[in-house]
């Protein structure tokens, strides 16, 4: 992936990712050889359907998948060229949260309803030594006020649910961004978030990368979300990149059919419903899908070649008679001219 600013070395580097599950009828692969990187100070946007894979990536970097049943069969997560997976479990909590924060997709669900905000958000500085006592209280109230939670001598008192579901994400940023990470994962930040609170959230995100000086990982299914806040574009399919590019040249150039199935159902002003094209057919889940390119049944540009053989992740150029371009890559045997 293209460096930012002419940085040589990537931040955070998946290389051959391939993590499976053990089901009763035995292992299926859930990610198979995913590679991305991102570079300090990018915001890289990993976009597709769900059961795509995007949160088993961002969890396996996290390593918070439960294992068993999960395992990781091959690859490296290289954290400023630290193998995050080969970790003593000790030193990889003292990473989580405070060098890599996260936001989750259901605050309800990742925020403790027995304790205060303020209580929660201490409790993330404290842990990793930023503060304690007074101090912490403090600093989580200048959090608050950062993102946008206030007055913060109320909301420190307030337990998550007497918060909006608004309120609640800018709380888990709170705490996300308490100990200043180099790498803020969001995973589906405004699911189930109206589109006001959604663009609010947004902002808020491109506006604390920009303060931090941190890089993003935002995982979503909205093509809308990526193309205002990323500048690199990974798009994921069964659990394997399928094409990744600067944001403004997947836009003007999709070169998977996937890609652009995608950008083609997304609706456009003044378009009516039922004129709204949809990719047939779903995601193949775990253990259902082929040998060849996971996309093979649903595609209209398929050979024979795509249901025998998966087509690796390699440069392509933009439209019919352009050279190939080392920042855009699509895994296609028959890619959209």
């Amino acid at each position: 992936m293209i460096p930012k600013d002419g940085a040589s070395a990537p931040l955070l580097a998946i290389e051959d990712l391939a993590v499976s599950f053990g089901t009763e009828s035995g292992r299926v692969s859930v990610l198979d050889g995913v590679n991305l990187s991102i570079f300090p100070g990018q915001a890289v946007g990993l976009v597709g359907e769900s059961g795509s894979g995007k949160s088993v990536t961002a969890m396996s970097v996290m390593r918070l998948l439960p294992s068993p049943p999960s395992r990781v069969d091959r690859g490296r997560i290289l954290f400023r060229g630290q193998d995050l997976l080969a970790l003593p479990a000790g030193k990889m909590r003292a990473m989580r949260g405070d060098r890599i924060g996260m936001i989750f997709q259901e605050p309800m669900t990742s925020l403790n309803p027995t304790f205060t905000v303020g209580f929660q958000i201490a409790e993330a500085l404290a842990l990793h030594g930023k503060a304690r006592g007074v101090a912490a209280h403090e600093r989580a109230g200048a959090l608050l006020e950062r993102v946008g939670v206030g007055p913060a001598a109320r909301r420190l008192r307030q337990y998550p649910h007497e918060l909006s579901g608004g309120l609640r994400q800018r709380v888990m940023m709170a705490i996300a961004l308490a100990c200043d990470p180099d790498l803020l994962i969001a995973d589906e930040p405004t699911t189930a978030l109206d589109v006001t609170i959604q663009a609010q959230i947004l902002d808020l995100i491109a506006r604390l990368r920009a303060e931090f000086g941190m890089s993003v990982l935002l995982i979503t299914h909205d093509l809308g979300v990526v193309a205002e806040v990323c500048d690199l574009v990974a798009v994921m399919y069964a659990g394997r990149i399928v094409e990744q590019a600067s944001a403004a040249r997947l836009f003007a150039a999709p070169r998977h059919p996937y890609t652009l199935g995608l950008m083609e159902s997304a609706p456009k002003l003044g378009q009516r419903v039922k004129e709204l094209p949809t990719i047939p057919g779903m995601v193949p889940p775990p253990g259902k899908r082929g040998p060849g390119c996971g996309f093979v049944g649903r595609c209209g540009r398929a050979l024979a070649r795509c249901a025998a053989e998966p087509p690796p992740l390699a440069p392509v150029g933009g439209p019919v008679g352009s050279s190939a371009s080392p920042g855009h890559e699509a895994a296609c045997w028959n890619p959209v001219p």
